[in-house]
């Protein structure tokens, strides 16, 4: 008697589908500047964090807009650091086909609610997009809505964007009016 074939389980080629999906929003009441990105870079996902690649600078940049030291902090701790200075984070995309981490790649996404997370925070007064893609869609997402807060488009704090970092600060700063 020949023993049953065993066959390998069928499983969704990760490849073939890179759904990838955001992080819930850090934000509190207390939050008055809401900053939104795209969607988690590979880094990122893999370590469960907002802004996890080493080159990414992030919370360089808002650090020095703070006035505090994020960098080296736990993780835990630099999202505690930002709501107590009323800053939030999200993302414009909830999820997405993308290969790899460049905005360019994503495709297919669907986008979180937006309109129904600025409603929730009373005190939002800004809303702040890392980088020309999330600026571009999430302005989209806002559609209206985006004339009740000020929008600052910021350049990207990711590695793939090439502008000195010097150059991105200027324009982080705006980010303390």
């Amino acid at each position: 008697m020949n023993s049953p074939a065993i066959l390998p389980a069928i499983l969704p080629d990760a490849a073939a589908d890179p759904r990838k999906r955001c992080f819930d929003p850090v934000v509190n009441a207390d939050t008055r500047l809401l900053i939104l990105g795209s969607l988690p870079g590979e880094k990122s996902l893999a370590h469960s964090q907002y802004y996890a690649h080493p080159q990414n600078r992030f919370w360089m940049l808002l650090g020095e807009v703070l006035g505090v030291e994020l960098k080296n902090q736990p993780y835990e701790e630099r999202l505690a650091t930002l709501l107590a200075h009323g800053v939030g984070l999200w993302d414009v995309v909830a999820q997405a086909q993308r290969t790899g981490s460049l905005d360019s790649n994503i495709r297919e996404r669907d986008d979180n609610d937006l309109v129904a997370l600025a409603a929730s925070l009373p005190q939002l007064r800004t809303i702040a997009f890392n980088g020309g893609t999330a600026a571009k869609l999430g302005i989209k997402v806002l559609g209206e809505h985006a004339q009740r807060y000020r929008i600052v488009s910021l350049p990207s704090s990711s590695p793939a964007y090439t502008l000195a970092y010097a150059q991105k600060l200027q324009a982080w700063l705006a980010l303390r009016g």
